[in-house]
């Protein structure tokens, strides 16, 4: 699986190479970069269907890159879902205890009752 990856990327640059030279390959309609290549060698490498067979290949180019895309995407976001060592170590960390209150000292003038004052119960309506 560890070999997949830099495949997958060495792949996804080939194929993005091969977008951008067979676009520039194409002839447009206002001949544009089209003439950058000589005007009339791709008609003679490829013959005269050279815009269909172009069209065609980078149509298929496309869909090699949108696949190859999603792909790295999937496997980059699997290899990425385990936990990292910083994760690790957070979670193996003891998790420290409360402390308890420490009583206040209590002053040489001062008493605390020993129990709080009972509460009276409310004065109950009378039922009507």
């Amino acid at each position: 699986m560890s070999i997949v990856l830099p495949v997958l990327v060495v792949l996804h640059i080939l194929v993005c190479l091969l977008i951008i030279f067979v676009v520039l390959m194409q002839r447009p309609r206002s001949e544009g970069l089209g003439a950058a290549f000589g005007g009339g060698v791709t008609e003679n490498i490829f013959g005269a269907q050279t815009t269909h067979v172009l069209a065609k290949f980078t149509t298929w180019l496309a869909l090699a890159f949108f696949v190859i895309t999603l792909l790295l995407s999937i496997l980059t976001a699997k290899t990425a879902s385990g936990k990292t060592s910083i994760q690790k170590s957070l979670l193996d960390a003891p998790i420290p205890q409360a402390a308890l209150p420490v009583p206040a000292p209590a002053s040489a003038g001062a008493t605390t009752p020993a129990a709080p004052a009972p509460v009276a119960p409310p004065a109950s309506s009378p039922a009507n």
